[in-house]
């Protein structure tokens, strides 16, 4: 498991981090407050959704967010799907058979708009533009541990990608045209053998809508579903982590080893200073077998054990994310001038958790002596007002951890009014 982002810069672009760089103010994200309703839920408030829906049964929320547009255009999504950072699927059903492609893909390299049945997925699309950012932002009544990614789906007339299964929550909210879903909560989840994507074998759906811009459907895991655009459409799919228990456990034990040995408390290299001459070489012995098995029952973890385990994993940037440092980034007298003028705010990328007495900070974990609010509060809201770090800067141990947050990327200077 990767353990450190990539603090390099990954092109001339990272010249954006720079204050000196003329941006509108950004005004700061207004956070979802769990009991009141509102339209994104179809008038529910997010406990009461909580309660009634998630990972329990699939929920049609008309005019979910009424006036949408697409986070991007089009053109604008095929040209993040050429960019070597970005996860891109092609995947074409045409003469009846499947076909899956990952990128980049060059602008020649897909399909006319004008040719039916194929579909270019983009995935972590909030990584790379504000508005999808945003987007995201309104759901985070679930917390951000959970969040993924908001993926955007292009689909030419007829285009999807069969009928399937998610292991995780999804919202499937229609941002252009039309997509036509078919839904069942069948329990046969068999899939055809030998294609080069998941599509059940046999699929019998037992509710139908046809969704317009605007329009969301909240699926459950495994539901089974299948999306049929009628016409050229665009779909924004908010997706939910779900790592399963398997995966969990090997990176928890990869953890405490980790910290184990970061600590020099590795132990002793193992010994069997009474082991026999064998005639059977290849068998393994007896007495390995009982040694190992002390050894591991000797392992032990506590509640803060998992939780820093929890939060140093969920925050950890996905391996394909690469942060821009500024290219001339300001002394930390000057970082502070123009924070205190403009504010700051954490770059979209940036994954900052926290639990009772540690912050996690795209993967790394942050003892923190001094008063934690503000650490709460940046975690919370993603920014940080001028008005809020003039307080705060009378402190200079939290200038000197932003600064350094901002040498690296994780925040940028001049956004938030």
């Amino acid at each position: 498991m990767p353990r450190r982002p990539n603090h390099l810069p990954a092109d001339a672009a990272s010249a954006r981090n720079s204050s000196s760089a003329a941006k509108p103010a950004r005004q700061p994200v207004v956070r979802p407050s769990p009991d009141i309703p509102t339209a994104l839920l179809g008038n529910l408030s997010p406990s009461q959704f909580m309660r009634r829906y998630w990972q329990k049964k699939p929920l049609l929320i008309r005019q979910a967010v009424p006036g949408i547009e697409a986070p991007m255009s089009r053109d604008e999504l095929f040209e993040l799907a050429d960019q070597d950072d970005v996860e891109a699927r092609l995947i074409t059903h045409f003469r009846n058979k499947w076909q899956l492609e990952h990128g980049p893909f060059a602008p020649d390299e897909l399909p006319s708009v004008e040719q039916r049945a194929w579909t270019l997925l983009v995935q972590g699309v909030d990584l790379h533009d504000d508005r999808a950012r945003a987007l995201l932002d309104r759901f985070r009544f679930v917390p951000d541990a959970r969040l993924d990614d908001l993926m955007i789906s292009y689909a030419s007339d007829g285009g999807g990608v069969g009928p399937h299964f998610d292991s995780y929550d999804v919202f499937l909210l229609q941002v252009k045209g039309k997509r036509r879903w078919r839904i069942s909560a069948q329990k046969d989840l068999a899939l055809q053998p030998g294609l080069p994507l998941k599509v059940l074998q046999r699929f019998a759906p037992d509710e139908e809508w046809v969704l317009e811009p605007g329009d969301m459907l909240y699926l459950p895991p495994h539901i089974a579903h299948d999306g049929i655009a009628e016409g050229e459409c665009m779909t924004c799919s908010i997706g939910f982590r779900a790592p399963s228990e398997s995966e969990l456990t090997a990176q928890f034990l990869y953890h405490l080893a980790e910290r184990g040995e970061a600590a020099g408390k590795a132990g002793a290299l193992y010994r069997d200073p009474q082991q026999a001459a064998v005639e059977r070489p290849a068998e393994l012995p007896a007495a390995l077998v009982e040694r190992v098995g002390a050894i591991l029952a000797k392992v032990r973890w506590n509640e803060q054990d998992i939780a820093s385990f929890l939060g140093t994993y969920l925050s950890e940037p996905k391996p394909s994310v690469v942060f821009d440092p500024p290219q001339r980034p300001l002394n930390e007298t000057r970082f502070a001038g123009a924070a205190s003028k403009s504010g700051l705010r954490l770059d979209r990328k940036t994954n900052l958790l926290y639990e009772r007495r540690f912050f996690f900070v795209n993967g790394e974990e942050i003892s923190w002596s001094g008063a934690k609010n503000w650490l709460f509060d940046l975690a919370d809201s993603r920014c940080m007002s001028a008005k809020r770090f003039v307080t705060l800067s009378h402190d200079s141990s939290v200038t000197a951890l932003l600064h350094e947050w901002y040498r690296a990327g994780w925040i940028q200077v001049g956004e938030v009014a």
